[in-house]
């Protein structure tokens, strides 16, 4: 059972479940027929914690392990199969992040009040038999209203111009008011702390984020004419970047999140950080501010230890919009590991058939520490436009930077399974859509496997090759002026199934294959081949499975002469 805020839902456990799983069939794609699948857009969670009534038992102790946990395994063991398991799943990974990363975020007070004018916002907070106050200001777009608001930590996020730009208000939230940095961990200061103590064990973060869900519990309580309850998005750079993220994952009301440069201790996966160099040491980050909760203390120089890590926080945020963005030109931000959290948590995107709903971009030329970049203007204004006023498409784009490119494939040993609606078997396919989980669309618009888009009308862009059981076939993910994201999918046309596949391709002679996942190459130039890794080699009859790549060289011209043998 949950170790805080178990709520008194019993009496109404039955209707509980059957409307939280029809709310949550309408945030996931309808799987009918070719074509067909809707993309979950402007509708966000009814409630902070969906899946508050799940019954979760944490393990007295949990293995150590090199390699990133399954998302899809619950704790006892067992795989879900469906995506209503997701809920549930989605509850063990909310209760192993505060009790060994960020701390408990006492999410449901008993009194929370406040208004709501054109200019500001103020809230006011009770609990256990203690109160406080803070507020945040409130600057609205041209046009009459009611808008949708992105909440920015300390005024320091996304571009401000470009939220209103496209039609969303900015609240600006002063973090340090919830939770004040300077302070020991023995006497944290802030209104979260003036409730549950100075010597709380949660960290910064968790109390910023406990924030940011009061601000929106004060939105949810006006009468709409000004803000629209259901439309909030949150972003910062830097340490608030680590803060809009933990609010993201934390908030399920939350529709879009935009982390921006978090570093260690925000999007990067933990294990990942001591192998990067120049990246911020574990350790730093924990002692520099009382950003992360107490427990985490015990695993700085041993994050193996850690039953999770933050691709699935990343995965916490999933079906919701989410558009991370990263700075590979800065070591200390460890870039690198922020990659692999999104390749890994966009697999649960992809798992719940929303791969296009999240988006991310590292791959910036101006290299300043939390700048307004022109290449993230347009996708951050798609976003706001598809999560926040629920026209248009998201951007659904992966842009990772040839200098900072994560390798999934290095940081796992589990397959993607395809999660069926009904609750049957769903089979691994090695981190791919199998037979019955299958390639969107009859035109030739597979869906992405890192969380691309759809693709183009036409589909396959680099042909097709045959060397007798299974076929391999290109398409354009993303492409930029120096280079593009490609995938390939392997095909088994035979009746019986695959053992092993062999990819060959030929890049043109002025361009270079900067980084690959599900799958292992030889060579970088020129003519490549590309084979299964240990968990895809196996395809069923009839089923596929895909690996990405990113090509760097102008122009962008896709790969030929594909050709796929296998065993």
């Amino acid at each position: 059972m949950r170790f805080h805020r178990y709520r008194p839902r019993v009496w109404l456990a039955t209707i509980f479940v059957a409307l939280a799983s029809l709310a949550f069939a309408s945030l996931v794609p309808e799987a009918g027929a070719a074509g067909s699948l809707r993309t979950a857009a402007a509708t966000p969670f009814a409630d902070e914690d969906d899946g508050a009534d799940c019954n979760v038992q944490l393990p007295g102790s949990t293995p150590s392990s090199s390699l990133l946990p399954d998302p899809f395994t619950r704790i006892d063991g067992t795989r879900i199969t469906s995506r209503s398991d997701w809920r549930c799943r989605r509850a063990e990974i909310r209760e192993l992040a505060e009790r060994y990363v960020y701390g408990e975020k006492h999410s449901a007070p008993q009194s929370v009040t406040g208004t709501v004018s054109r200019t500001g916002i103020t809230v006011n907070v009770s609990d256990q038999g203690r109160s406080a106050t803070f507020s945040a200001t409130v600057d609205l777009p041209s046009g009459t209203g009611p808008f949708p608001a992105v909440i920015v930590y300390g005024g320091f996020g996304a571009d401000t111009a470009a939220i209103k730009a496209a039609g969303a208000a900015v609240i600006s939230y002063d973090p340090y008011a919830v939770g004040a940095e300077g302070t020991p961990r023995t006497s944290k200061q802030g209104a979260y702390y003036s409730i549950y103590g100075s010597s709380s064990s949660t960290g910064l973060l968790m109390a910023w984020a406990w924030g940011v869900s009061r601000i929106i519990d004060v939105i949810e309580q006006s009468d709409g004419s000004i803000l629209r309850a259901n439309a909030t998005g949150v972003t910062g750079c830097s340490r608030f970047g680590k803060g809009a993220f933990v609010a993201g994952a934390f908030d399920q009301r939350i529709a879009l999140t935009m982390p921006i440069e978090s570093g260690t201790g925000g999007a990067p996966i933990f294990r990942g950080v001591p192998g990067e160099s120049g990246s911020q040491p574990l350790s730093s980050a924990y002692s520099e501010q009382p950003w992360l909760g107490d427990a985490f203390g015990s695993y700085t120089g041993n994050p193996a230890g850690l039953p999770v890590d933050t691709h699935e926080m990343v995965a916490m945020i999933a079906p919701r919009g989410l558009f991370m963005m990263e700075n590979p030109h800065v070591d200390w931000l460890g870039a690198r590991s922020g990659s692999v959290a999104a390749l890994g948590g966009a697999e649960v995107y992809k798992a719940l058939g929303v791969p296009s709903n999240i988006s991310y971009w590292s791959d910036v030329q101006d290299g300043t520490h939390c700048a307004s970049r022109s290449e993230w203007r347009a996708p951050l204004q798609q976003s706001i436009q598809t999560f926040l006023l629920g026209t248009g498409n998201p951007p659904g784009v992966f842009r990772i930077s040839s200098a900072k490119a994560g390798n999934l494939s290095q940081w796992r040993d589990w397959q993607t399974p395809t999660l069926t609606d009904d609750g049957g078997t769903a089979g691994g396919t090695g981190g791919e859509e199998g037979d019955d989980g299958g390639e969107e669309g009859d035109d030739g618009g597979d869906e992405g496997a890192v969380g691309g888009g759809e693709g183009d009308s036409g589909g396959d862009s680099g042909g097709e090759g045959n060397e007798g059981a299974c076929t391999a076939s290109f398409r354009t993910v993303s492409s930029w002026s120096g280079g593009y994201q490609g995938e390939v999918s392997v095909r088994n046309n035979g009746t019986s199934a695959l053992r092993s596949w062999t990819v060959g391709m030929t890049l043109a002679s002025w361009q270079s294959l900067t980084n690959l996942w599900n799958g292992v190459n030889t060579g970088t130039g020129g003519a490549v081949t590309v084979r299964n890794t240990a968990w895809n080699g196996t395809v069923a009859a009839g089923g596929s499975v895909s690996f990405g790549f990113v090509v760097g060289g102008s122009p962008t011209t896709a790969p030929g002469d594909l050709t796929c043998t296998a065993t």
